[in-house]
């Protein structure tokens, strides 16, 4: 009877430590996500132009060699921007007492709607120009394809990513209403920077 008890007892564990390690992945993923991206950035913004040349926007690609100074700028600051996300990315794997972090829902899904939304524009335009709805100069044709098939992607991925770690991480907690407003404010000013993004072709 004892000895039954004990490992009715210790049954539970055995089952939860499987479950807490499955539920830490999309947030780890993310914050991997975010730090393989913020190399480039970093990368670019010393002065390297390594994958630059045939993978990003030839203005792009002169604003960096030229040294722009407010480009560069921009280049670091979305460098850090991107290891913010890591952390970000590293504390939806973190339970907060009984509650949530407001923060982690406003940044976790702000991003989430930043990038998926931003990949999605990317792979729409460069499916269009392939199937000839619209017209490329054909210089910049290559460049349409790693958009469509590098870029796009990649920034679709990195949101499903925060979307799920954000996700899980709401899901374990007491979920008020004060927190959905901020996940929903967070997605409102994500789609506001995409379009500030795609009006001024920087991002």
């Amino acid at each position: 009877m004892i000895k039954r008890s004990v490992d009715d007892a210790a049954r539970p564990a055995l089952h939860e430590t499987p479950r807490l390690g499955l539920g830490r992945w999309p947030g780890l993923g993310a914050a991997a996500w975010g730090l393989l991206f913020a190399v480039p950035s970093f990368a670019w913004a010393m002065g390297s132009d390594f994958g630059a040349q045939s993978t990003i926007s030839p203005s792009l690609v002169k604003l960096a060699h030229d040294r722009v100074t407010w480009f560069v700028a921009v280049l670091w600051v979305t460098g850090f921007l991107k290891l913010f996300g890591t952390l970000v990315g590293i504390g939806l794997t973190r339970r907060r007492g009984r509650g949530v972090s407001p923060l982690m829902v406003f940044c976790g899904g702000g991003a989430a709607v930043l990038l998926v939304w931003h990949g999605c524009l990317f792979v729409a335009h460069g499916v269009l120009v392939e199937s000839a709805v619209l017209s490329a100069v054909p210089d910049l044709v290559g460049l349409t394809r790693w958009y469509l098939y590098l870029w796009g992607p990649w920034f679709i991925v990195g949101g499903l990513a925060f979307a799920a770690a954000t996700t899980r991480y709401v899901r374990r907690q007491d979920v008020r209403r004060e927190v959905r407003l901020f996940g929903a404010t967070g997605a409102l000013g994500a789609l506001l920077l995409s379009m500030v993004s795609t009006v001024t072709g920087v991002g």
